[in-house]
């Protein structure tokens, strides 16, 4: 009973003065010529009065910390530093506080007849730092490291190829499935005749009649060829497909166009050199961070099963607005002018809306009076007139699941009023 009397609640902040007023009447009722039965219950029950208010204080403790992680904020999850993003707003600075033009390396990236003086290093490691000290000090390895790194140790400073230029990069088990903060702003118009003018020199047969269009036509060829083409081979799949294919879609070669895929063809006219603006220093006034571009009509799980792995095809697939079906090699296609489906001077590269094919330059051919004329459109729009879930799979993948839209039963109304 001493440890009670002497206990003033101090080490466990509980206040006893209830208890002790109890305990301190235990002398005077001992004194009293009870029988040691009655001195047994009063120290009984001194005993269970004060566990009772230890229990009490207790639940009131719990009661009062369950609150406090109640009115707790959330710990704010923590950030893979797996990648580097652009588009953060703390990232959005002028390109050369972190990185250097040239960079040191340049005349090694590349072979030496092709060297040309680029940005083609990550930035040092000071450009990061400053903000990022906690994360680079963080545990043996820390994540922020592998942005640049290959195995983030003291032992290997090995690191990822830098995204330019491409042709290295892509090939990298990091740039296969590398997707880029930026889209290339590139005004067609301005460089139609600039770019003609190349193709005149460079071209020893000039055609007699040389229109707006033929300028156009040459202009196109300098930078968009067509992409591994079959020629007179007999394979025509771009990978070998199953042998039970059938009618089944399957990518062919000559399917898709290049396009210029880093700095050598615009550092042709862009340099120090020519003093042609913009300068190669200039990195905003080409690269402008990515907007949400619309869905293609491309299926991953179908490119995973046809072996696709090239990144420049790819990259052509999921940005098309139609589908892997129109193959530019094609003889009837091969044939046509570029200006027969494309409007050149019309095309805003930031603009999806602008490079999109319009149905009219399909319908010349595949809209007639009639499906018993021979036109696909036809066929299938009246095919999904007799069954809803009919899916238009002659030019689409995706998008033949969607309603047939406006744009098209416009140009089959159109074919069919010029019978």
């Amino acid at each position: 009973m001493a440890h009670f009397a002497e206990c003033d609640g101090s080490h466990c902040g509980i206040a006893t003065s209830s208890i002790r007023s109890r305990v301190r009447t235990l002398p005077t009722m001992c004194d009293t010529r009870t029988s040691r039965k009655s001195q047994a219950r009063i120290s009984a029950t001194a005993v269970i009065l004060a566990a009772l208010s230890f229990a009490f204080l207790f639940l009131e403790n719990a009661e009062t910390a369950h609150s406090q992680i109640k009115r707790r904020p959330a710990r704010s999850v923590a950030v893979r530093y797996k990648e580097f993003p652009h588009d953060v707003k703390a990232h959005r600075k002028e390109c050369s506080s972190c990185h250097t033009f040239p960079s040191p390396n340049w005349k090694t990236i590349r072979p030496v007849a092709d060297a040309i003086p680029d940005i083609t290093e990550y930035p040092k490691h000071e450009s990061c730092i400053g903000c990022h000290m906690p994360q680079f000090f963080r545990g043996a390895r820390p994540a922020i490291c592998s942005i640049c790194h290959v195995n983030p140790s003291p032992r290997d400073s090995r690191r990822h190829p830098f995204p330019n230029p491409r042709e290295i990069f892509d090939i990298s088990p990091k740039g296969r499935t590398a997707t880029s903060d930026f889209q290339v702003t590139f005004p067609h118009a301005t460089h139609l005749d600039l770019v003609s003018n190349l193709a005149r020199e460079r071209i020893p047969f000039v055609y007699a009649g040389y229109s707006r269009t033929r300028r156009a036509e040459e202009s196109c060829a300098v930078c968009h060829k067509t992409k591994d083409p079959q020629g007179e081979g007999s394979d025509e799949y771009l990978t070998k497909p199953p042998a039970d294919l059938g009618e089944g879609f399957w990518l062919k070669k000559g399917t898709f166009k290049t396009k210029p895929n880093g700095h050598t063809t615009c550092f042709t006219c862009h340099s120090p050199d020519t003093g042609i603006s913009p300068a190669p220093t200039a990195c905003a006034s080409c690269h402008s961070l990515r907007v949400q571009a619309p869905a293609p009509d491309f299926d991953a799980k179908l490119a995973a099963r046809m072996k696709i792995s090239e990144k420049a095809v790819l990259d052509s697939w999921r940005m098309r607005d139609s589908s892997g079906k129109f193959r530019h090699e094609w003889f009837s296609h091969a044939e046509l002018s570029c200006a027969t489906c494309h409007s050149a001077e019309k095309i805003n590269s930031l603009d999806p809306a602008t490079k999109k094919v319009p149905i009219a330059a399909c319908s010349t051919c595949h809209a007639t009076a009639t499906s018993d004329d021979g036109g696909a459109l036809n066929y299938e729009a009246d095919a999904r007139k007799k069954d809803p879930k009919f899916e238009c799979t002659k030019c689409h993948l995706t998008f033949g699941r969607l309603a047939i839209p406006p744009t098209h039963i416009k140009a089959l109304t159109e074919a069919g009023a010029k019978q």
